[in-house]
């Protein structure tokens, strides 16, 4: 028996408030008791161990729409739909009804043995019939890292199939983002991921990543994104066109930073992948589900991807989800050539997972979240967002559907690629998301660019009051940053 700094017989929830706003919860709950309880047992991911059990984790107790609540009983507008995926928001009682109904009826079975079940072949056939054309095949998992990892596998087994045991390299870009497994995190391009752990393993190669305001100086956008597109074309010329077998990469990339390609990288990519007879893998786990304003990111690239990573959006995040669209191309050859794929988990296709993604893909098609925000409130966010340039601490803002990004500089320049940059010892970025979470604001920092992705039911009003809280938290930065005297 283990000796717990923190019995648990004590009661995490304190009594009742006597008045409540309306959607606010209606519990008072012992932060510190949790606090403790978190720190002496629950390992965090992506976490300083030491620093968060010295400062306490923020314990959230509630969602609703867009909003999240604390155990403090503080509002937070969620720019980030959690980490990239309640697309239609908390609060949707149809989900948890789904879920509950199926728990009832079947809560598991696994898909190995020549066996099925119901919700897993419905959504399947839903995914189907919202995906491009070229996608006829599904293959689930429990996450994107897993799908990532999936993409690895299933690609190597593609060209074994066909003859080419040697054609098992795949090239992904420098801090790109695709899991934190050994395959999905060698895959990724993230240094402080590949710092630990012998990382990337072998068989992986990395190219630059289309950040025009890092690395697009003299040239057009549209310039920046043909020769972005050409390192890819070095890269397989270096390694041997005989042993690259596939291309991996978002449409946007999300946690490195929010990074919206010119419109002239994606199909100058599809071009050399072609060119090549190269595989074309889209990870779609933040990009797809409406973030973008498509169903999918691929489709507004104006890209055909021989296999699509999906997670996230797909359920909203209310119960872990995800898997890989596989196209006619490769599984054509899988089917043909017979022989057991010899990878799987035990929550493929997962009954109640399933169920979940089915009601919240109803919820994005009734409620035509997708189209709105493609056609509304996407370039109304764009429209606004693109204001707070005029900043004093703003350099460069961009925005695509529902993910949008700023950089914090030192000193603005007409150019952008002249603008002074902080000191990366001086973590503006952490600076400025101090003072959003202080005033009810999720806002992500990636280095010193700060970025959102709100869930796609976000109103227009929504999207008004989240400029006015970025744009008092920039005004509260800049003030911070004017005290130190480094602006």
């Amino acid at each position: 028996m283990h000796s717990h700094s923190l019995q648990p017989s004590i009661s995490l929830v304190a009594s009742a408030t006597a008045k409540t706003a309306a959607t606010a919860p209606s519990q008072v709950f012992d932060t510190k008791a949790i606090q403790k309880l978190d720190s002496a047992h629950y390992l965090h991911p992506f976490t300083d161990f030491k620093d968060l059990n010295e400062k306490g984790a923020r314990v959230m107790i509630k969602g609703d729409g867009i909003y999240l609540w604390d155990s403090e009983g503080k509002q937070i507008l969620d720019g980030m739909s959690g980490l990239w995926c309640v697309n239609v928001g908390y609060g949707r009682t149809s989900i948890a009804e789904a879920v509950y109904q199926q728990m009832n009826v079947l809560p598991f079975y696994n898909s190995f043995f020549n066996t099925t079940n119901v919700p897993a072949v419905q959504l399947a056939a839903k995914l189907v019939e919202i995906s491009p054309p070229q996608f006829n095949h599904v293959f689930f998992t429990g996450s994107g890292s897993e799908g990532n990892d999936t993409n690895l596998r299933m690609v190597r087994r593609y060209w074994d199939l066909l003859g080419y045991q040697d054609r098992h390299v795949i090239i992904s870009r420098h801090n790109a983002y695709h899991g934190s497994t050994v395959a999905g995190a060698s895959l990724g391009g993230m240094s402080g991921m590949h710092a630990q752990g012998g990382l990337p393993i072998p068989g992986i190669e990395h190219i630059g990543q289309p950040n025009y305001f890092e690395a697009g100086r003299g040239k057009t956008e549209a310039e920046f994104g043909i020769e972005a597109a050409s390192w890819l074309e070095q890269k397989i010329l270096e390694v041997g066109p005989e042993k690259v077998a596939a291309f991996i990469g978002e449409p946007v990339q999300g946690a490195g930073g929010v990074i919206i390609p010119p419109a002239t990288y994606w199909p100058e990519i599809q071009r050399i992948c072609d060119k090549y007879g190269i595989l074309l893998i889209a990870d779609e786990v933040i990009c797809g589900f409406g973030r973008l304003g498509t169903w999918f990111g691929s489709e507004l690239m104006g890209i055909k991807p021989d296999l699509m990573t999906f997670a996230k959006g797909v359920t909203s995040g209310y119960i872990p989800l995800g898997g890989v669209m596989v196209g006619d191309r490769v599984a054509d050859v899988l089917i043909e050539k017979g022989g057991d794929f010899n990878h799987g988990f035990t929550y493929s296709g997962h009954p109640v997972a399933c169920a979940a993604a089915l009601e919240n893909i109803r919820i994005l098609q009734e409620e035509k979240l997708v189209e709105k925000v493609g056609n509304k409130t996407g370039p109304y966010l764009k429209q606004q967002f693109a204001t707070l340039a005029s900043h004093p601490l703003v350099g460069f803002a961009d925005s695509c559907g529902f993910v949008a990004g700023l950089n914090l500089v030192k000193e603005k320049a007409e150019v952008v690629h002249d603008c002074v940059l902080f000191d990366a010892e001086q973590h503006v970025g952490m600076i400025c998301r101090g003072y959003m979470f202080g005033n009810g604001m999720i806002m992500r920092a990636v280095g010193d660019r700060m970025i959102i992705a709100p869930p796609l039911c976000m109103s227009i009003e929504q999207i008004d009051e989240m400029i006015g809280l970025i744009r008092l938290c920039l005004d509260q930065t800049l003030a911070d940053l004017q005290e130190r005297g480094w602006v």
